[in-house]
Formats: C-alpha cells, structure tokens, sequence
C-alpha cells in the first residue's frame, strides 16, 4: 500500500435561527475538507460519528459515505462538505472516523479529531 497522507479539516458554527434554546434544541453545522495527501485516488465509503452532548449523552451515527455520496479523491486534491447535528444542550463535541479504500481495493479508517459544537461566547 502507497504512503496514505489523508488530512482531515474541521470547522463548526452555530445555526441560532434553526435553534429552539426554550425547547433545548441547538443546531450546528460542521464544515468538512478530505485533504487526499498520498500519491493515489482513494474513495470515502461510510462514516462513524460519536456525538457527546453537554450531558454526557453519546449518540453515534454511522451510515454509507457522506451527504449521500461516495467520493472518490484523487492524490493531492481535497473533497469538502457540510452537514449539521442537533444537540439538546449549547455545548458538544464531535468525533469519529472514514472508512476509505485505494484504487487496489485496500481498505484503511481515517480519524476525524474531536471539535466542538458551541453556542458563541459560551466558551472562551
């Protein structure tokens, strides 16, 4: 298998007018960019999330590749999303991983680093 230098980017923001605080629903959406680093196309195939509210709740989520696609990312180009989650408290985190295969069918997971999902000025 070829050096697998997949990077992985996130950002997250707040959505307040898709957010109810008085019925404890608080949406965000998370911004993702797949960096492909290596030197050969690889494909995104299903995904596994391990979402932590304030509260502690864990609720994980796993599926078939990313907003309904699979893509596949050719060396030394990047793929980019955006998708959203909703919390019942103004705090969480996100974390996870992709599970990807190269061109010669090996199969390899990807983690995604633990960010936070916040409501603005809850934390410094």
């Amino acid at each position: 298998m070829s050096n697998l230098n997949i990077q992985i980017e996130v950002t997250s923001n707040f959505l307040g007018n898709q957010s109810n605080p008085e019925e404890s629903l608080f949406a965000f959406a998370y911004h993702i960019s797949v960096h492909n680093n290596s030197d050969e196309t690889v494909q995104l195939l299903n995904r596994k999330w391990i979402i932590t509210d304030a509260n502690g709740i864990v609720n994980e989520v796993k599926g078939k590749g990313v907003i309904g696609e699979q893509p596949h990312i050719p060396a030394g180009e990047s793929y980019h999303y955006s998708s959203g989650a909703i919390l019942k408290t103004p705090l969480g985190c996100m974390q996870g991983h992709y599970g990807m295969r190269t061109e010669d069918g090996d199969k390899f997971k990807v983690s995604i680093p633990v960010f936070t999902l916040s409501v603005p000025g809850l934390v410094n």
